[in-house]
């Protein structure tokens, strides 16, 4: 039996679409839009937060965080519960990251908190469905990377 790659990489290309003339020469003057590819997937288009003065319009990476945390459980959760048995009909979550910024202008990520709300079939095991968040948490690669808490809160229905 042929063993799993055990070593992944992703590669991504940025490009800063903000410069109008004059480049960063002033720091209110350059637009933050910039543009992420993939060979093979569509763009991409992202920008700061509109609280740093980016385009409201656009993922900024803390969305982008939040959005990789949130899919990350899913699918990891939803590989469980078909390899437990577990058909899940309905998968929803509403997920919320908290950052702080320290007073020189950096900041981090404090927690986010996930809150899948999972319908499976009737006939199913709901303890076990629950209990699977749990290992989901534990096995998500994205999860596992951070240094803040996630938090995930599940409701599970039949």
């Amino acid at each position: 039996m042929q063993q799993p790659d055990r070593h992944h990489e992703y590669q991504i290309q940025l490009r800063w679409e903000g410069n109008r003339g004059s480049g960063t020469a002033r720091y209110p003057d350059y637009g933050r839009q910039f543009r992420i590819s993939q060979d093979g997937k569509p763009d991409l288009l992202g920008s700061a937060d509109p609280g740093f003065r980016g385009d409201p319009d656009r993922h900024n990476p803390e969305d982008l965080l939040v959005i990789a945390l949130s899919s990350c459980h899913m699918l990891t959760y939803l590989a469980l519960c078909a390899r437990n048995g577990i058909a899940v009909l309905e998968y929803t979550d509403s997920a919320r990251g908290v950052m702080e910024v320290t007073p020189e202008g950096g900041g981090r990520f404090t927690s986010v908190t996930l809150r899948p709300q999972v319908r499976i079939r009737p006939t199913d095991d709901l303890v076990l469905a629950r209990d699977l968040h749990d290992r989901a948490h534990a096995d998500c690669f994205i999860a596992a990377s951070c240094a803040f808490p996630v938090r995930h809160l599940p409701e599970v229905t039949a």
